[in-house]
């Protein structure tokens, strides 16, 4: 092997180790706190944590007029796509930021103009935002297959790194 062969092998290897290294770190943030004080459960039958042991959940808090929250559901639904035979359970949590936003109507119409097939929770007293103590819309709380939070990312971006995620709890044994 030549002295350019070494160097682009060891480049193309020092990259791929830095590819692992970005992967974020799982934490654990304690058991995933219910569904609770849902108003209207959209696409789905009620959902109960003790129900998703053994899959992996993503829990996304969103809004639909909110504009950080559109940008990131490309990503949220080509992962329910990609991942949900394989064990990962998405749940949108839409919870309002404004009065209008609390209509059911309104939130279907948005479930159906933006093609989310994924179950949606309508949270409009705020009591599963509460419960996961959340400030902020979007946010992503990943939950493991024993039913505790591992990930938490707020805001868009991270999206590699969310993926990564999901592929890392995916393979873990449960």
């Amino acid at each position: 092997m030549n002295l350019m062969n070494t160097i682009k092998t060891l480049v193309i290897a020092g990259a791929a180790v830095a590819g692992l290294a970005q992967a974020a770190p799982l934490k654990d943030y304690g058991a995933a706190p219910e569904f609770t004080g849902i108003n209207n459960w959209l696409n789905s039958a009620p959902l109960k944590q003790q129900d998703l042991r053994g899959k992996v959940v993503l829990v996304d808090f969103w809004t639909y007029t909110c504009i950080n929250c559109i940008r990131t559901m490309p990503y949220v639904k080509a992962w329910h796509a990609r991942y949900k035979d394989q064990g990962l359970v998405v749940v949108g949590v839409h919870t309002p930021e404004y009065a209008f936003e609390r209509s059911t109507e309104n939130v279907k119409a948005a479930i159906a103009r933006f093609g989310i097939t994924y179950p949606v929770a309508q949270d409009n007293r705020y009591a599963t935002w509460q419960a996961y103590q959340n400030q902020y819309w979007p946010a992503v709380y990943l939950i493991d297959k024993k039913g505790r939070v591992v990930y938490q990312h707020f805001g868009e971006g991270a999206y590699k790194e969310t993926e990564e995620v999901i592929r890392t709890l995916l393979a873990q044994p449960g």
